[in-house]
């Protein structure tokens, strides 16, 4: 079989999230419009002029063993936690694959800056003998996808895929390029983000990228709103456990979806700016497409990266628009979790993937006065409540700093 008529689908499923310590806690609160956001409290937090996080429903800490918890950052708890769910779920430990046919791929945009940070203290409050011996595994950028091939035992190749925002849905397309590829025959997949803390949020904020509608909390992200000012910083893990169809059927294993494409491509403009009318994001879509068989009248959904930056979203308008068509119902989730960083893709594709299996469209909170761009104002974006809707194929995007475009189409089979 090519690699391009390689069936591959989605056996497990796992998160944990600002709404929810699991995928169907997590579901749940997205579609009853509940908001993960909240406002920092801490004395540090007064200075700051943006003060909104989305911290996670459940402390990873106490959702693992003692002793690993303390050698492991706060990213690579979310990713073990988040991949053992979709690996339970996906009951391919039972399949009897050998562990040198198992691959992990699992991205991270920062990777273990709480570690980098807070031994950095350490070391200049206490010195350097104080320094854990554990800090460079934690620190290291690969550490969450190290974690997670050890957490499972797999021998075939763990790949830690570093594209800032985009990371979670390039280790979804790398997987599916392994399959493909016949390099393994299970994957997991995912990503991993936990970097709440001083220095990231006063950098974001120097940028201007982040909200300050810290009074209303709920409220604060607002994807292609008029009232929009930028992004809430939110933590946590998603993952999937991807494999060839054939041997999912072979084993009796659920399906929820079939990852039918992907693609990506990078904007060659900016180094944090997108391509003001989403050139670059808008071939990835085509081109994910294509990789799919499908044309853009198959695709009834769009699970948008959607930020709530007064630029990111209209350039995304403007590529679902000319890769798509108006058609397409647009959902923006980022407005109930908090922005996710490298774990977003792998998050939203989840999103995606219930969805299709659903068929329902979760809203897009916030959105009371819809941006004048005139892509904006042609897309269907659901808004206030979701929709019911027939559903064949669904597409997932993210984008990353440094231009990183990435496109995935999911289809119900």
């Amino acid at each position: 079989m090519s690699p391009s008529t390689t069936d591959v689908v989605v056996t497990g499923l796992g998160a944990t999230t600002p709404l929810g310590g699991d995928v169907a806690s997590t579901w749940d609160a997205l579609l009853a419009g509940r908001s993960g956001v909240s406002r920092i409290t801490d004395e540090w937090v007064q200075e700051f002029p943006a003060q909104l996080v989305a911290r996670l429903a459940a402390d990873p800490a106490e959702q693992i063993d003692r002793v690993r918890a303390r050698r492991l950052d706060r990213s690579q708890q979310v990713a073990v936690i988040a991949a053992e769910q979709a690996w339970a779920e996906s009951g391919a430990a039972d399949a009897g694959v050998a562990p040198e046919r198992i691959a992990v791929v699992f991205g991270t945009g920062i990777g273990g800056a709480l570690t980098l940070l807070g031994q950095d203290d350490v070391l200049e409050q206490k010195g350097p003998k104080r320094v854990s011996p554990f800090t460079i595994p934690m620190l290291m950028p690969n550490g969450p996808a190290a974690a997670v091939g050890l957490s499972i035992g797999a021998k075939g190749g763990v790949h830690a895929p570093v594209s800032a925002c985009a990371s979670g849905a390039e280790a979804i397309r790398w997987g599916l390029d392994l399959l493909r590829l016949d390099r393994a025959d299970i994957v997991l997949v995912g990503g991993a983000e936990a970097c709440i803390h001083p220095l990231p949020m006063a950098g974001f904020a120097a940028m201007r990228a982040m909200s300050t509608r810290n009074d209303e909390p709920e409220r604060a992200s607002r994807p292609f709103d008029k009232g929009r000012d930028g992004f809430v910083l939110g933590e946590g893990a998603a993952a999937l456990v991807l494999e060839r169809a054939d041997s999912a059927a072979a084993r009796g294993a659920r399906v929820h979806a079939r990852l039918a494409g992907a693609a990506g491509t990078a904007d060659g403009y900016d180094l944090v700016a997108p391509h003001p009318e989403g050139e670059g994001a808008g071939r990835a879509i085509t081109a994910a497409l294509r990789d799919a068989g499908l044309s853009p009248t198959d695709v009834g959904h769009v699970n948008a990266h959607a930020t709530s930056t007064p630029v990111g979203d209209t350039a995304e308008a403007a590529a679902i628009r000319s890769s798509l068509g108006d058609h397409v119902l647009v959902s923006a989730t980022k407005s109930q979790t908090g922005h996710l960083l490298g774990a977003a893709g792998a998050l939203e594709a989840v999103f995606t993937i219930l969805a299709l299996r659903e068929q329902i469209v979760p809203a897009t909170a916030n959105l009371d006065d819809p941006d004048d761009d005139a892509a904006v104002q042609a897309l269907d974006i659901v808004r206030h409540e979701p929709r019911r809707a027939t559903l064949s194929a669904a597409v997932n995007d993210s984008f990353g700093f440094g231009g990183h475009n990435i496109a995935l189409v999911f289809t119900t089979s």
